[in-house]
């Protein structure tokens, strides 16, 4: 590859990664938490579960003390994308890391991380797409339509739904629903992708300048409107809504690692990777920062409970009380610029789906049908279709809470793996060429693992149940399918 990235190419790189859609839809839920009808220790964060051994009826947020939480999780980024690049600067190929870990600790490793970035990238776009209907129905809202609540909210509500009043419209739990938006939108995008479809930069640079504009919008437009009671108590649950709250919206930085991938077409990686990651990271922290912050102190924290659109329907809030006629406007651009975000990062995530599928087929560790190509478009249509119902249904069906919880589980656990692959790397191939090393030896690694399971801890019982049984899955699928398949164990003909 050329070597012509220098640091402002490559903070220009992960801030267009990096600002997506996240910060629209689970912002929400990481300052109020979640509640739910009965006490549970499944519902409770693990290591809140650890230290007062007692069930809850709920997760604690971080209020407005998500700042921290903030802050937190870019710490925990940085750390682990100087060694996720030192990892991709072994490889000479452009991948994934599945793609890199394939080729340096072995299929079975490679084979978990796959399935783990199935999980990953399945479960920020049903998140996303419940964001996406959230958003849909507010615009429906603001021409003055209102489509049936059964068929614009999920079947699972663990919050229950609430009008803007705080009058209960749906009880906490199941009912009779489907939320068709979100449906819809992953079904017309994963017919686009059969037919095929290249991302140009210039199309993707509009789709990120529109999502800086809507986030620098709100906060100028909302500034003018905070009420500075509302930040009292500034920590309302302590180091442990600190800490929910940041395993919660770690899903807002997914994407930064595309960042550390393109070490090889750096001119002077060693010195440029580090300052990209770490401008990309300071620049998006500042302007997440200022969302959570003028958004606590436009509404109650507590109010924005199970809400997949907390930005607007604060505008929305504000706009019908005196003086804020002119947040009408303001909701409709923010609105528009949330929505085209989301639409390019479902977008970009079933490519990246569907292509992991593939891949993962092409080394013959699934069926062969996944690699399928259509004769006409020449994309993968099958493993499209497949990444398509198995995001869609689920989409329809559950909140954006357990949703977001999934992605951030299977991210944190992938970023823990390649800590861990630089250190092992270090030890049994410490002469094999890098063109970026992390600095300070594994000392960087280590504490990236250490902060990636700590942040893992902040999630719920029932969530590390769910990833279990999903890796159990994996492996089961692995050993009695996969490994007599592959191109290491298959018998030679």
């Amino acid at each position: 590859m050329k070597k012509t990235l220098g640091p402002l190419s490559l903070t220009a790189l992960g801030i267009g990664a990096v600002i997506g859609s996240g910060i629209f839809t689970v912002v929400g839920t990481a300052i109020a938490g979640e509640k739910f009808d009965t006490t549970s220790i499944l519902r409770a964060p693990v290591l809140d579960y650890m230290i007062h051994h007692s069930a809850l009826a709920g997760r604690p947020g971080a209020g407005p003390a998500l700042a921290i939480s903030l802050v937190l999780v870019a710490i925990v980024c940085g750390l682990t994308g100087v060694c996720y690049a030192e990892l991709a600067s072994m490889i000479p190929i452009a991948g994934s890391a599945y793609t890199y870990t394939y080729a340096t600790l072995g299929e079975l490793v490679a084979w978990i991380i796959g399935w783990d970035l199935i999980l990953e990238y399945a479960g920020s776009n049903m998140a996303v797409s419940v964001g996406f209907a959230a958003h849909m129905v507010d615009l429906l809202d603001w021409f003055g339509f209102h489509p049936a609540l059964r068929w614009i909210s999920p079947a699972f509500l663990p919050g229950g739904l609430q009008d803007l009043q705080g009058h209960d419209l749906y009880l906490p739990g199941w009912h009779f629903g489907f939320d068709w938006p979100a449906f819809l939108v992953v079904m017309l995008l994963t017919v686009v992708l059969v037919r095929g479809i290249r991302e140009s930069a210039r199309t993707n640079n509009i789709m990120v300048l529109l999502k800086l504009a809507a986030i620098l919008l709100f906060i100028f437009a909302g500034a003018h409107f905070i009420k500075p009671a509302l930040y009292h108590p500034y920590s309302p649950n302590g180091w442990s809504g600190v800490l929910t709250g940041g395993s919660i919206i770690f899903f807002t930085y997914i994407g930064f690692d595309s960042v550390s991938t393109a070490a090889e077409e750096c001119r002077n990686p060693q010195k440029d990777v580090p300052i990209g990651i770490i401008a990309t990271l300071v620049v998006c922290t500042i302007l997440y920062i200022g969302v959570a912050t003028i958004l606590t102190g436009l509404v109650p924290w507590q109010s924005m409970v199970d809400d997949a659109a907390p930005v607007v329907n604060a505008l929305k809030k504000l706009s019908m009380q005196p003086g804020g006629h002119s947040l009408h406007w303001v909701r409709l651009a923010v609105l528009l610029g949330a929505m085209m975000g989301m639409i390019s990062s479902i977008l970009v995530f079933q490519l990246g789906q569907s292509r992991v599928w593939f891949a993962m087929s092409r080394d013959r560790l699934l069926p062969a049908f996944f690699g399928k190509v259509h004769p006409k478009f020449r994309t993968p249509a099958v493993a499209t279709w497949v990444a398509g119902i198995v995001v869609g249904i689920p989409a329809g069906l559950f909140d954006i809470g357990t949703l977001t919880d999934l992605s951030n589980i299977g991210t944190l656990f992938a970023f823990a793996l390649v800590s861990i692959g630089v250190i092992i790397l270090r030890y049994r191939e410490p002469e094999r060429r890098r063109r970026f090393r992390v600095p300070f030896g594994p000392v960087i690694p280590m504490l990236s693992v250490t902060f990636c399971v700590l942040l893992m801890m902040g999630l719920p019982i029932i969530t590390w149940i769910r990833f279990f049984v999903w890796l159990g899955l994996g492996l089961l699928i692995y050993f009695f399918y996969s490994r007599k398949r592959s191109e290491f164990y298959a018998p030679k003909v």
